[in-house]
């Protein structure tokens, strides 16, 4: 598999027009994208990743085998930046979210230690209210113990009032690679219809 960084977009004049598939990766500031796509595809630095929240501040195109994009909009939530920056993401992200994209699925991220928050809910509304396919993946998931792993996976289901599959929620880490393999197994069903195999 042929993965690299394709382009940043911050208008959405710069987004590609090409009209291929696109998995895309949302959720809060910090919560480990970037650090999932350099250990989902075992390259230390095809995303940068920062402690400070709010370091991606475009929309992050990442090429696979010329067939797909994974997609890394900017964290929400609680980056330190100014009203007026902050304004300026939120219309970029609105505007690529309601644009004419071609989503194969939605990668929904969430801090294991802490679950869903309210920003959480609204995003899972978003993507219920326009159909489109997502899975939860629950982030640095190596610091939880088996019982606190459960408990994670079965809060995301109450707090989505049981609207989820248990088989749709993947608990992750970046360092030691845990659930790695199970979402690969996912994202290849997905995919199984683009040549493309990750």
């Amino acid at each position: 598999m042929q993965v690299k960084f394709h382009k940043s977009a911050h208008t959405i004049s710069q987004l590609p027009k090409d009209g291929k598939p696109e998995i895309v990766l949302m959720g809060r500031s910090n919560v480990g994208k970037s650090s999932f796509i350099n250990s989902f595809f075992n390259r230390r630095n095809l995303a940068q990743t920062s402690s400070t929240p709010g370091k991606t501040r475009s929309i992050n195109f990442y090429d696979i085998d010329g067939k797909l994009y994974f997609v890394d909009l900017p964290g929400f939530g609680y980056a330190k930046v100014s009203a007026q920056e902050a304004a300026k993401w939120k219309k970029l992200i609105e505007d690529y979210l309601y644009g004419d994209r071609n989503f194969l699925l939605a990668i929904h991220f969430v801090d294991s230690r802490h679950g869903m928050t309210e920003l959480d809910l609204t995003l899972n509304y978003f993507l219920n209210e326009n159909a489109i396919p997502f899975i939860v993946v629950l982030t640095k998931a190596d610091k939880l113990n088996n019982s606190e792993k459960a408990k994670a996976k079965r809060k995301v289901i109450e707090t989505l009032g049981g609207a989820i599959e248990p088989e749709r929620i993947f608990l992750y880490s970046a360092t030691k690679k845990i659930g790695k393999n199970e979402i690969k197994r996912y994202l290849n069903k997905i995919v199984a219809r683009k040549n493309i195999r990750f």
